[in-house]
């Protein structure tokens, strides 16, 4: 991993970024919504539409990094996030109200098909960068780590950054985007065992989805829908913390976004520390995985006997490590076994399914907290109660090679490598 530091570092940087620019406003919500005069629904649609175009693109830029490089996605991406925020700024600098606001949605709209192109490149690229399964495991450790980071660091930049100017987050955006890019330019190398690979046309790259979904589909699909469950908590907990924080505790700026970093910040930790230990042990993640949504669940439906502030935020700071604890398995599970010609592809999707957990937390929550804290959380423990099964039932590697085996060319699932799981006789 020494010879790759330098890149790791500007890819780890990546998801960092693009957290902090959304994320960012999870804590000034509720202040967008006073300035532009709309309501809680509309505001968090700032978030949703973020994700909901990414949830599109994702796919799509996937195959063009299989196809053309991960550099020659990745960059322009960032170019476009970029100038995501800048709209988002200009809308705030000449309107006001609801024009403001329609200006702002198509600024974040741009920055979604950036965000796209960017954090979701990252997780194949660390792949391709790194041969030894132990090393990609640290590398995806180190990425998930970064970008659970930026979740920290977010709500309290976020929050100051909300007391100086009500739309200085957005500022913030161009700014990093552009430290991001300058990092990949100068640090990050193509790797020189990188060979090259078939050009794929669209029919054929469709084709190549259908086959690898109809083969491992079952216990593909199973890791995608964990993914997106953990960024639906995520993004949901968020958004009702600072709902909740600034109603009806009256916290604001620094206070506020110090509250909200706890819960990331050992989410935070969990990602760390779940990445270094889990190595090539595939069954290791599938109980690590287990037991965090686990964990996750169960910090749900107890949060939801109490209102008590300390209360929540103890709990919920439990669910955090238990989502920290699932997503660097998850990224390992699917980075490590597929194949590098479809490793983007199938990364894409995946990423997808996070962003859907993204840009649906905020306004199902919103919806939820009119019926009452108890259907609020007793519904998020349901969603992860789901996880849960999905993990315990469908990510099934093979009993043997625990430990990542003697034979190079197959992983832990006990087959060739690319093939992710066991396929079960039909």
């Amino acid at each position: 991993m020494k010879g790759n530091k330098g890149a790791l570092i500007a890819l780890a940087s990546i998801p960092l970024i693009m957290t902090l620019g959304n994320s960012m406003l999870l804590p000034i919500l509720p202040q967008i919504s006073k300035e532009l005069g709309i309501n809680a629904f509309k505001v968090s649609m700032v978030i949703t539409v973020y994700g909901l175009i990414a949830i599109l693109m994702i796919p799509i830029a996937g195959y063009l990094s299989d196809r053309f490089g991960r550099e020659i996605v990745i960059l322009p991406s960032l170019i476009l996030a970029a100038l995501g925020g800048a709209v988002c700024v200009a809308a705030a600098w000449f309107f006001t109200g609801v024009t403001a606001y329609w200006v702002i949605l198509g600024g974040r709209f741009l920055q979604g098909i950036g965000a796209a192109g960017a954090f979701p490149i990252v997780l194949p690229f660390v792949g391709d960068l790194f041969k030894d399964e132990k090393e990609v495991s640290k590398g995806l450790g180190v990425i998930e780590t970064s970008n659970t980071f930026g979740k920290v660091l977010s709500p309290i930049l976020g929050a100051y950054l909300g007391t100086l100017l009500w739309y200085a987050p957005f500022i913030a955006i161009p700014v990093l985007c552009l430290i991001s890019f300058t990092l990949v330019v100068f640090l990050v190398k193509k790797p020189k065992s990188e060979e090259k690979t078939e050009v794929k046309s669209i029919g054929q790259f469709l084709t190549g989805i259908k086959e690898i979904l109809h083969k491992k589909g079952r216990w593909l699909y199973a890791i995608f829908t964990i993914g997106g469950i953990c960024m639906f908590a995520t993004f949901g907990v968020l958004f009702y913390l600072s709902e909740t924080l600034e109603s009806k505790y009256n916290l604001h700026g620094a206070s506020k976004g110090y509250v909200l970093a706890i819960p990331l910040a050992l989410l935070c930790l969990a990602s760390y520390g779940s990445g270094k230990i889990i190595g090539k042990n595939k069954l290791l993640m599938k109980w690590l995985g287990f037991g965090g949504m686990v964990l996750l669940t169960a910090a749900m439906l107890i949060t939801g006997f109490s209102q008590n502030i300390f209360f929540m935020v103890g709990f919920l700071t439990v669910s955090g490590i238990g989502i920290g604890v699932v997503l660097p398995c998850m990224d390992a599970l699917i980075t490590e076994g597929i194949e590098k010609e479809n490793r983007g592809t199938i990364t894409s999707l995946y990423s997808s399914m996070r962003f859907i957990g993204v840009a649906l937390g905020p306004p199902v929550v919103s919806l939820l907290m009119n019926r009452g804290h108890w259907v609020l959380f007793g519904t998020m423990a349901a969603v992860g109660a789901v996880g849960a099964l999905l993990s315990l039932f469908a990510v099934t590697p093979s009993k043997k090679e625990n430990e990542g085996g003697d034979h190079p060319r197959e992983n832990s699932f006990g087959q060739k490598k690319g093939t992710l799981f066991r396929q079960r006789a039909r």
